[in-house]
């Protein structure tokens, strides 16, 4: 599978879990997290993040937001 696939399929994935988290729509789960350092560390294929479990990146991403917004 194509890395853009396999990051197309996940980031719907993350963007369920930023909706559940945090009682947002989809459009602005997917801006939080792709305005964030994990979203363009995952954007980046050199990183090998989109490789990762929507959860594993999910955590990654609220650890960076409740600390930057807390």
């Amino acid at each position: 599978m194509a890395h853009a696939t396999i990051r197309a399929v996940t980031a719907k994935n993350i963007a369920q879990l930023i909706i559940d988290k945090y009682s947002v729509d989809e459009n602005t789960a997917l801006q939080m997290f792709y305005e964030s350092g994990i979203g363009e560390a995952f954007a980046d294929d050199e990183t090998g993040l989109y490789g990762q479990s929507a959860l594993y990146i999910f955590n990654l991403f609220n650890e960076e937001y409740k600390n930057v917004y807390s």
